[in-house]
């Protein structure tokens, strides 16, 4: 009988641990529920309302007033895929993306190697590296515009070059590559840095008793080590290179450059909305660079998890 008792008894208290367990995540949602309100009100106000509000509007031929529109259908989208400056703005957007990643993803991955082993002068070092990236985008775009400057820039003077960086279709985008580059690398510096900090020191010790050498330590155990933070560094820097606008703008005094060599994707959507007054026809644009973002970011999680299974 004390066997039974016990049997029967064993289910009971295993469900009402499951009776409170599930209570007190009841209990625990609605608390928290109070403290993630204000972010999501927030949220859905100025994130998920502007881009319903953007998708209905890329359906009408809207003005900037908001005034008069009517439904035309896709007939902003069939306007948008035969309009050859969207595929311009887009090849100049994707141009950019080119130069910029690969270079920066290596010049952060150096930079974060001289910091992380200089010895004398560490933290000076790493403020120099970073503090670039806290200029405001104005700050640093108007810096070089100034150094590229014909005539009297810094960067004709010191090297005895006449070059028409800003007004020469072949010069201005790699000047706003230039200008990229130094202004945002210290955010990918940074990853690095952190990640090669996280790398056990043991691994380096058991490969120099074998007689491995520093090329050998960086390809073997190094690069290996930052396989995860180089996938990172490099999406969000194709992110963040795809909606490439202030630099370009300023630097160009807000116009599409020589040519309109740097007119890129963010720049025509707003020519297209607040210089020709067609809300509904910018709108349609930004939900397809919008529909290409996402396919960028869903491409990355796709990879990622795949390279996760293959290494299990």
């Amino acid at each position: 009988m004390a066997t039974s008792a016990h049997t029967i008894a064993a289910p009971a208290r295993a469900t009402t641990a499951a009776g409170s367990a599930t209570l007190r995540s009841k209990q625990g949602f609605q608390h928290g529920g109070w403290f993630v309100a204000p972010f999501l009100l927030l949220f859905a106000l100025f994130v998920i309302w502007p881009l319903l509000r953007g998708v209905y509007l890329s359906f009408t031929d809207a003005n900037i007033t908001g005034e008069g529109a009517s439904f035309v259908g896709l007939d902003n989208y069939r306007e948008a895929l035969d309009d050859p400056l969207v595929w311009d703005s887009l090849g100049h957007s994707a141009y950019f993306t080119l130069l910029v990643v690969p270079c920066i993803t290596v010049l952060a991955f150096l930079l974060a190697m001289l910091a992380h082993h200089i010895e004398r002068g560490k933290w000076l070092w790493r403020l120099c590296f970073f503090a670039p990236f806290l200029l405001p985008s104005t700050v640093a775009a108007n810096l070089w515009q100034w150094l590229f400057n014909p005539g009297t820039g810094m960067i004709d003077h010191v090297f005895g070059l006449d070059t028409p960086w800003l007004t020469d279709k072949s010069y201005a985008m790699l000047a706003i590559v230039v200008t990229t580059l130094w202004w945002t690398v210290g955010f990918s510096f940074l990853l690095y840095l952190a990640a090669l900090q996280g790398i056990p020191d043991h691994l380096y010790e058991a490969a120099r008793l074998d007689g491995a050498n520093a090329w050998y330590r960086m390809v073997h155990i190094t690069l290996p080590m930052l396989r995860n933070i180089t996938g990172l560094v490099i999406a969000l820097q194709v992110l963040a290179s795809l909606q490439v606008f202030d630099q370009a703008v300023v630097m160009m005094d807000f116009l599409p450059g020589p040519e309109g060599s740097t007119r890129t994707f963010v720049q025509y959507t707003l020519e297209e909305g607040f210089t020709s007054y067609r809300v509904g026809y910018a709108s349609a644009i930004s939900v397809i660079f919008f529909v290409i973002i996402a396919a960028v970011a869903l491409a990355r999680m796709w990879l990622l998890r795949n390279r996760e299974e293959s290494a299990r």
